[in-house]
């Protein structure tokens, strides 16, 4: 077979232990931990999920080495906890059934002990170590390890290995990076100390060394261990890309594989875990040097999910493999997609943080693109109905189209009616702003899967009640969507005027002074788009805060794009009226100012297309309404919707 991408569909050896492609499966914590710390059975088929995709490895994370120290909600393994062993057991047996080999990331989180604990007030009562006194950033004090409890945690290290091979595993990674413990460690920033662990860059890394050689011992030669290192914190402070170079030299006859990241959590979320304002690959870069200076294979990360960028990475020598986490839970198959030249069915993360937020809030994990992330259990096998049905989409929206494309999947005769000239909906107009073109590609990919799947697409269909009774569907699906909301401003409806929905057919008209109405989500991104245009951007919103809409995660990083794009921001000023020159606002004590500007955005909202919906409610015995027509929401909903729906035809 002539493989489209073949370095990345080429076996590695590592170690004693052969890998069947060159994309691992990156550390991704699970999704039901235990109130003792072990491997809920939810948590064993979200990695299940990943190795029947195709990926080389799937690496389970995070296992902590010494809870003594560490007081973070996260997995533990012991001997004396019931199922703690046979959680590992299980995880690792149902990850290797499927040609994938099981990894475990061995972490501490040092200072930031108590991360992942859902109430928060705990953390208060928890010692937070490091390798030095000081305080967080929140206020907590740190204490310095004493060389006892170093001497026992890096003791945890290997009896954790031990217990992890013992389980099943046929690799381990070490966590060294992300401002966690051995990172902490390996930092001028964080390790003020004077002892064998401080100071010069031998003694930082000593700790890392010594962890190392205790994994060794305890997993024995030819066994992989692999090491999470960040190739620079990034910040200053912290140790730049040269010294990375100098710790992986320090380190690399310990190890058999060298995973470089990025940064550390503490200090730049967005850039470790590259967000949608980042190029794709935008860390390769550490790992291209470092890779220049050590003999081991080398593993790069960060926001890949391009085929042949992943090709050219390999290709060119950049890194010997690729590892994704997102990626994986957008789309599990992604490998196999890949080997089978099905690259262009590969539906691709957002880089919308949906999975991290809901980990953060509910202890969890959703995806935006994919309805089955953390609900695993529930079956990933779209079982064929009993009783074969005609069923009527209406609106080719993501919501529209995941309804069709799973109802399809189960057998059904299934039409998708959509009244404009293309499908996706909403995310047709994303096409226009680069940062966020992956969102107008899940309609392209989500429509030629359901092609694939023999939908009957209907475009420039507009379905009324007469229509639909023309059909006569035994089930219908309402996906109509939303539209803009354009409220009566006077001038709203002049030239110089666009809404969100439609910038895309009028991105020449745009001039370079915009104002942009609305500062939700969707209009914050929009005049962060217009700002690296080059424009001078105004952005108004009528409440105190920007972006409410947002998810925790992206959030924070929004926020900091539009400050650090010079954006004007009037927030508690509400739009009056719109001329050819500007608009006058009223402010929050009742004041009018005029801001200058000679176009305008309007992002004020969306609103839901409800007419239809009451017109067509009696056109089929049964009648679901998923998406935006019934709430204004987001894509994870209107996905997640529109397959449940699916599912119960």
């Amino acid at each position: 077979m002539q493989r489209k991408y073949p370095n990345l569909s080429k076996p590695i050896k590592i170690g004693n232990v052969y890998f069947r492609n060159r994309m691992f499966g990156a550390p991704m914590g699970g999704t039901d931990i235990t109130k003792d710390c072990t491997i809920g059975p939810k948590s064993t088929a979200f990695y299940e999920n990943r190795a029947k995709g195709g990926a080389a490895t799937v690496t389970v994370s995070e296992l902590v080495v010494h809870p003594k120290t560490e007081g973070s909600h996260m997995y533990h393994l012991d001997l004396q906890t019931p199922d703690s062993l046979a959680s590992f057991t299980y995880t690792a047996d149902a990850i290797r059934r499927h040609g994938a080999i099981a990894s475990v990331e061995l972490s501490h989180s040092g200072q930031y002990a108590g991360t992942y604990l859902v109430d928060k007030d705990k953390k208060a009562g928890l010692n937070q170590w490091g390798p030095s006194d000081g305080t967080r950033p929140d206020g907590r004090a740190v204490k310095a390890l004493t060389q006892e409890l170093i001497d026992e945690i890096v003791a945890a290290y290997g009896e954790k290995a031990a217990l992890a091979k013992k389980a099943g595993f046929e690799m381990v990674m070490v966590h060294g990076g992300h401002g966690w413990l051995v990172n902490q460690f390996l930092s001028p920033y964080f390790n003020k100390r004077s002892d064998k662990y401080g100071g010069s860059l031998e003694n930082r890394v000593r700790f890392a060394q010594e962890v190392l050689d205790s994994v060794r011992k305890a997993v024995g030669p030819g066994f992989p261990i692999e090491f999470r290192m960040s190739g620079s914190e990034l910040f200053d402070g912290g140790y730049d890309l040269n010294e990375g170079v100098e710790i992986a030299k320090l380190l690399e006859s310990r190890i058999d594989l060298l995973h470089v990241s990025a940064g550390t959590y503490q200090r730049g979320f967005g850039v470790t875990h590259p967000s949608m304002f980042l190029p794709h690959g935008s860390n390769v870069y550490l790992a291209e040097t470092i890779k220049k200076h050590v003999s081991v294979p080398v593993a790069t990360i960060g926001g890949l999910n391009d085929p042949a960028q992943m090709e050219d990475i390999i290709a060119s020598g950049k890194a010997d493999i690729v590892e994704m986490a997102r990626a994986l839970l957008a789309d599990p198959q992604l490998p196999i997609k890949v080997i089978t030249n099905q690259d262009d069915r590969i539906v691709r993360c957002l880089r919308c943080f949906v999975c991290m937020a809901e980990r953060a809030e509910t202890g969890t994990r959703r995806c935006a693109v994919n309805p089955m992330i953390g609900r695993e259990i529930d079956g990933l096998e779209i079982l064929p109905a009993r009783i074969k049905k005609k069923v009527l989409v209406v609106g080719g929206g993501p919501g529209g189209l995941q309804a069709a494309l799973t109802a399809a999947k189960r057998g059904h005769n299934v039409i998708l009616c959509e009244m404009g000239d293309e499908l996706g909906g909403i995310l047709i107009g994303e096409q226009a702003i680069p940062f966020k073109y992956e969102m107008y590609q899940l309609g392209v990919t989500l429509g030629k899967l359901c092609e694939d799947e023999g939908v009957d697409i209907r475009l420039n269909t507009r379905v009324d009640k007469a229509y639909a009774e023309t059909v006569d569907a035994d089930v219908m699906v309402i996906a109509t969507g939303s539209e803009a909301f354009v409220p009566p401003i006077k001038g709203i409806n002049g030239a110089n005027v666009v809404t969100i929905n439609d910038y895309h057919h009028h991105t020449d008209t745009i001039t370079n002074d915009v104002i942009v109405l609305g500062g939700g989500l969707a209009g914050c991104e929009a005049a962060i788009h217009f700002a690296r245009e080059g424009k001078n951007v105004k952005l108004v919103e009528m409440n105190s805060e920007l972006s409410p809409d947002a998810n925790i995660r992206h959030r924070p990083i929004l926020l900091g794009e539009i400050e650090n794009c010079g954006i004007e921001v009037y927030k508690n000023h509400k739009a009056m009226e719109i001329s050819d020159n500007g608009v006058i606002c009223e402010t929050q004590n009742g004041d009018t100012i005029t801001l200058d500007g000679t176009s305008v955005l309007c992002a004020l909202g969306q609103r839901s297309r409800r007419t239809l919906v009451d017109e067509l409610w009696d056109c089929a015995p049964i009648v679901h309404q998923i998406g935006d027509c019934v709430k204004v929401s987001t894509i994870t909903t209107a996905v997640y919707q529109g397959h449940h729906a699916a599912l119960d035809i």
